[in-house]
């Protein structure tokens, strides 16, 4: 006999869920052929961009695959929702970009998923711009940092899979520096009002970084976040972000979700703090997808 009667909205939500995490529990996740460094980007705020950026890190390395989250936002909220100590005392990515600290000499374990690490934010950072403009080589600051790590963790038999960049929703310094460093941008698009506005602005930013800084740059990943399928404005937003975006949007959708909402005040991301949730189920498969599209299209 069910456990919950199939016909009701609630009853058929929940079957499909536990068919959701049935199916992801047999699933492997495959490793790319080399790391995959992608920056998070969109400078209009509270789009889910933090969110997003530790939900798919902690995704993909609750499957196995080796993750380092750097935090580049001066609000430290990544680092808050991955578990990681940011006060001033510790170690952090301004010390990396302003004081050529070694990466490793940073990079902090996260208490809950064994292969997933993270280089915390201070609020140091916040005149992190400011220190920045004097310095030599300013926008390749974090490359060649995150270069030698990621070599070093290599040469050790060590490799990282995946490197996540969290940035400010600016285009400053810090957010430049996570442009050089990347090679694939993850764009979050909130699905309401006003949603394209400003990706135009984005997108013209990252034409600039391709052509002055990293040719190498590619907007591969765009996640449709706070998807509501009751609503017509969703589902419009949702037609329009893939009519100008049909190669880059992923099929899976972000709902909203108080899951997803609570987990960074109990320190941790949804994935852990509540696995079976639909929002976790959905950062699972976005995660997954964007696993296999790397071995696809980079492969």
């Amino acid at each position: 006999m069910p456990i919950m009667d199939e016909s009701t909205p609630l009853g058929a939500q929940i079957a499909r869920d536990h068919r959701r995490a049935e199916r992801l529990a047999a699933t492997t996740f495959p490793a790319p052929d080399s790391t995959r460094i992608f920056t998070v980007a969109n400078q209009k705020g509270g789009v889910g961009k933090t969110t997003t950026a530790v939900n798919i890190a902690a995704a993909l390395a609750a499957q196995g695959l080796k993750v380092l989250v750097i935090d580049i936002d001066p609000q430290g909220n990544a680092s808050t929702a991955l578990g990681i100590e940011h006060s001033t005392e510790v170690n952090s990515i301004y010390d990396v970009l302003i004081e050529d600290l070694p990466v490793f000499e940073a990079v902090a374990q996260c208490p809950d998923i064994e292969t997933l690490t993270c280089v915390p934010a201070t609020i140091d950072l916040a005149g992190a711009e400011i220190e920045l403009v004097s310095l030599v080589a300013r926008e390749q600051r974090l490359v060649r940092a995150l270069r030698a790590y990621l070599k070093e963790r290599e040469d050790a038999g060590e490799r990282v899979d995946y490197v996540i960049i969290d940035c400010p929703p600016s285009l400053g310094l810090l957010t430049v520096n996570a442009f050089v460093a990347a090679n694939e941008v993850l764009i979050p698009i909130q699905c309401e009002y006003y949603a394209l506005e400003g990706l135009s602005q984005l997108l013209k930013n990252i034409q600039l970084i391709q052509k002055h800084l990293n040719p190498a740059l590619e907007i591969s990943t765009i996640l449709l976040t706070m998807f509501d399928g009751r609503t017509n404005l969703s589902r419009q937003v949702a037609d329009d972000v893939r009519a100008h975006f049909p190669n880059q949007v992923l099929e899976v959708t972000i709902p909203r979700s108080v899951r997803i909402s609570e987990a960074p005040s109990y320190g941790q991301t949804v994935i852990t703090y509540e696995p079976s949730s639909s929002g976790a189920l959905s950062y699972r498969e976005a995660a997954e997808e964007i696993a296999h599209r790397g071995v696809a299209d980079h492969g």
